[in-house]
């Protein structure tokens, strides 16, 4: 049995190709120490020179992309871009003016969907019904209203196995 030396593998990682990778850009140049990184798998944000940090979020966890650019940054052709997921560690996370904004936001859309769809992961919106509105009122163990299934005398109970069980 062959020894390891000290900080050597037995396992190889294989290395995805990148979709997509930018920097930070001030006044419109790339010379920040910030950057950017999309991989079929997941959105890379490495930070800093001497401490470094390095933010990750699969990309089937994101939930939704946000662009906004302010009147500088059309002139100097970036913008930002929010990312919200359902990550713990990371639930927001800007992509901070950062070149052809809206057709990073495009590639990086389209990899959300094509990693959820090769994940098997299907996202389910649950959406505020009209006939029972959110009480702000109501604490956090409060049943949501909404339809998430039909509750008319709000009694925890889904009104069509009280139906069931009457018979």
């Amino acid at each position: 049995m062959a020894k390891l030396k000290s900080g050597k593998f037995t396992v190889s990682v294989e290395e995805e190709d990148l979709l997509w990778t930018d920097r930070r850009r001030i006044l419109g140049l790339p010379i920040s120490f910030t950057r950017y990184s999309l991989t079929p798998s997941k959105l890379l944000v490495n930070t800093g020179l001497v401490n470094l940090k390095e933010e990750e979020v699969r990309l089937y966890r994101i939930r939704d992309l946000r662009l906004s650019q302010s009147f500088g940054q059309r002139l100097f052709g970036v913008g930002s871009i929010c990312v919200e997921s359902s990550d713990a560690s990371v639930p927001h996370l800007d992509l901070i003016k950062v070149k052809n904004p809206r057709k990073v936001k495009d590639v990086l859309s389209q990899a959300v969907e094509e990693s959820r769809r090769k994940n098997g992961i299907r996202t389910t919106e649950v959406m505020n019904g009209p006939h029972l509105p959110i009480d702000p009122h109501d604490g956090p163990d409060a049943p949501l209203g909404g339809g998430l299934f039909p509750d008319e005398n709000q009694n925890g109970i889904d009104d069509r196995l009280e139906d069931i069980h009457e018979d």
